[in-house]
């Protein structure tokens, strides 16, 4: 019986060691680089639409709602 306790002591001993020892931080790092990528992705998609709005899309629909309240029946 002392001998299981005493193994499973040095093994958790073990296990504890080999947690404290282990430095990687490659999840950290691989997060940080993902969520930055995210966020310039975004920011390109939405000044995107903000040119493609502003040169586009609001001055054809400008026109189009005069046209409609312009009816002169």
């Amino acid at each position: 019986m002392m001998k299981t306790l005493k193994d499973k002591m040095n093994s958790m001993a073990t296990r504890a060691k080999n947690a404290i020892s282990n430095n990687k931080a490659e999840g950290f790092v691989d997060s940080g680089v993902k969520i930055l990528i995210a966020v310039v992705i975004g920011a390109l998609l939405l000044g995107g639409l903000y040119v493609l709005f502003g040169d586009t899309i609001l001055p054809t629909l400008t026109s189009k709602i005069q046209a409609l309240f312009n009816y002169a029946g």
